[in-house]
């Protein structure tokens, strides 16, 4: 008998997540639980993009601006950075915002570079990415963790598909996943359906590249590595409720599945 009942308790949820996916009911989730976190954090992001703003001659512009959000890892942040600036499209700007914890001194000396640190940390990846956001004045924005790496055709392949006629508003490439000993994992490319991203947690943002408008900022919600979905997810499923978003299959990130990772956990 207990066991009916429990499968009779769980029909509502069962149906549900049938209707509209797990992945959804558990943003809905965070909305109402984390709404809170989210008044500060945008308060923050704020006043902290204005300071930063303010301390620039002049907003960094660029047919592509790629948001580096970055704490202390100073090593692969300096490898992340190189391998966005030899990318072969050389009009991009490429903003690093380090969350609090101070900017290593042996950054690339390149004009298209532009490295600022928040005032505190602030232990929320989106916060940090809409700080450079906003910071950049582009047709396009681009996203790499500081533990990843791309191959230098990343963005030439995603504008080739951005910049076509007709093309859509948004893509993202295929990801090869290795481990930190350096070996291959797999290569995930999965191809946008809303209806699987509602189910499936295959999105990631260091392989998106979007047109800039008011759906590209990230989830201020406050997310602890136990909160799921991640704000990957959250950005490309909301942007792509409004905007056409394409899969590129070919691989031109190089995705650490990094257990020590300061964001998130694959």
């Amino acid at each position: 008998m207990s066991g009916f009942v429990r499968r009779v308790a769980r029909a509502p949820w069962t149906l549900l997540k049938a209707l509209f996916g797990w992945l959804v009911l558990f943003e809905v989730r965070n909305k109402v639980l984390l709404a809170p976190t989210a008044v500060r954090l945008r308060r923050i992001e704020a006043a902290e993009t204005r300071r930063l703003a303010a301390g620039l001659p002049s907003p960094p512009s660029a047919l592509v601006t790629t948001v580096i959000a970055t704490h202390r890892r100073p090593e692969a942040l300096c490898a992340a950075v190189r391998s966005a600036l030899d990318q072969t499209v050389r009009d991009q700007v490429v903003i690093v915002v380090d969350d609090g914890a101070g900017l290593p001194g042996e950054l690339p000396d390149d004009p298209r570079l532009f490295a600022v640190s928040l005032n505190h940390n602030t232990g929320v990846a989106g916060v940090v990415r809409n700080v450079g956001i906003r910071l950049g004045r582009s047709r396009y924005v681009a996203f790499l963790d500081d533990d990843n790496l791309w191959e230098p055709d990343h963005l030439e392949r995603a504008l080739a598909v951005l910049e076509s006629p007709g093309g859509p508003d948004g893509v993202y490439t295929a990801l090869r996943r290795v481990l930190p000993d350096g070996s291959e994992k797999d290569i995930l490319s999965v191809p946008y359906d809303r209806r699987r991203a509602a189910r499936e947690s295959f999105l990631d943002t260091n392989a998106f590249v979007a047109r800039r408008n008011r759906s590209l900022h990230f989830s201020r919600l406050r997310r602890t590595p136990e909160v799921m979905p991640r704000e990957d997810w959250e950005l490309i499923h909301r942007y792509a409720r409004r905007h056409r978003v394409l899969h590129v299959p070919h691989p031109t990130v190089r995705y650490l599945v990094n257990p020590a990772s300061f964001y998130t956990e694959w």
